[in-house]
């Protein structure tokens, strides 16, 4: 038992877009036994394009049922089948995302037409689903909308049934229930991680964490790490069955966050900002053991970047205004900046130069009082090592909004 499926988003940010509009067709394999179609209230926008695209315009959903109405539905019509789809992951995202906003983990085995279309018609010029069906004398009406690409997605799935003499369907099928392979089990394990910074744990069963680190996108940091052909991921590969992760925004917060957890980080530093007859540049620090540079980064554009934004500002010409500018020394101050998701803000204190604690609060919120800061912030007091020379960095790059610390 099949639920052939097309989905129209609203062409929100990836991972945030929304369902304008969904069809369902449930097929036994000879016949349709069952259909769910609607125009779905997004609750947000719709892109220009996508109006352009569809013809779906704001007013047309504005009194369409929200996904909450019709959820029940499409877990009825598709409860018990395999979800099939031309390029069934983005419509399987759309779904599971939709459904994790209720709270509610949505599960179901996929199926793609379009690796099947490509075993099974090796000819075709193009497997974008308006030139293959047309190729294949197949109507499609009402392109772009979810009603006429899924009949026409029915349709091509008969034509794929009818060539398939050696089962490719059935053996895909066999391959995408199979838990146990490999691709299966990593492509389960990442397919909800966000395309945001975090911190990311890989876990065995138990729940230990095998591995933990700060990346600048999770989902793509996780990917690389499963199909990673070097000898330290195995452990991770071969044991791990779960891959959590926690949001940080700045990258400075995700180290306190991980030094607060005890988790260690190793991070090498090895270009370093220099000053010699008058002029700034980066350089391996390895070639200065004697010198100690004024900053240190992680790779030569890092450094690069550093060495083009302060001979931009001619102040920073003299040695002395720079120290002074990326000094730590009786700091007592609050800074400020982006959160982990919208409509919240991160933050960090320094106490004589030494941070305290660190949190998290909302955008439209307050902390302007020692009372408020204690109760949001995580207390601890670090050994500054690398951290100083990232603190440093930041007072550089402006990326914290800094005030003095409140006074009780």
């Amino acid at each position: 038992m099949y639920s052939i499926v097309d989905i129209e988003s609203n062409g929100g940010k990836y991972r945030e877009e929304c369902i304008i509009d969904i069809a369902i067709f449930r097929f036994d394999g000879h016949q349709i036994t069952d259909q769910f179609m609607s125009l779905v209230n997004p609750e947000a926008e719709i892109t220009p394009y996508v109006q352009k695209l569809t013809g779906i315009s704001s007013k047309m959903v504005k009194t369409a049922p929200k996904f909450h109405e019709i959820a029940r539905r499409v877990v009825e019509i598709t409860e018990g089948t395999t979800l099939v789809g031309h390029n069934i992951d983005f419509d399987y995202r759309m779904l599971r995302q939709s459904f994790k906003r209720l709270g509610y983990d949505y599960k179901i085995n996929t199926l793609d037409t379009i690796p099947i279309a490509k075993k099974l018609i090796p000819e075709a010029e193009s497997y974008s689903l308006g030139r293959l069906v047309k190729s294949l004398g197949i109507p499609l009406l009402d392109a772009h909308r979810a009603a006429g690409d899924a009949r026409a997605t029915v349709e091509l799935f008969k034509v794929l049934m009818d060539k398939d003499n050696n089962s490719e369907i059935i053996q895909q099928q066999f391959e995408e229930t199979n838990s146990k392979t490999y691709i299966n089990r990593v492509k389960e394990l990442t397919q909800d991680l966000p395309n945001e910074k975090g911190i990311v744990h890989f876990q065995n069963d138990q729940g230990t964490i095998l591995f933990s680190d700060f990346v600048l996108d999770v989902n793509k940091a996780a990917k690389k790490a499963f199909n990673s052909k070097s000898v330290r991921w195995k452990p991770v590969q071969e044991t791990c069955s779960k891959v959590s992760f926690e949001l940080s925004g700045n990258d400075l917060i995700a180290k306190l966050m991980m030094k607060a957890r005890g988790i260690r980080r190793q991070e090498k530093h090895p270009f370093g900002l220099y000053r010699q007859k008058g002029k700034y540049f980066a350089e391996k620090n390895s070639l200065h053991p004697e010198e100690k540079p004024l900053l240190k980064f992680r790779s030569f554009t890092q450094a690069r970047k550093a060495v083009s934004f302060i001979t931009s500002q001619p102040e920073l010409d003299d040695v002395q205004i720079l120290l002074d500018r990326i000094s730590l020394k009786k700091r007592n101050e609050i800074w400020t900046t982006t959160g982990r998701k919208r409509g919240e803000k991160s933050f960090l204190t320094l106490k004589n130069g030494k941070i305290s604690g660190f949190g998290f609060y909302e955008y439209h919120s307050q902390i302007a009082t020692p009372e408020k800061i204690s109760k949001l912030q995580t207390v601890f007091d670090p050994p500054l090592g690398e951290l100083q020379n990232d603190l440093r960095l930041s007072l550089l790059k402006g990326d914290f909004e800094i005030q003095q610390l409140p006074e009780k």
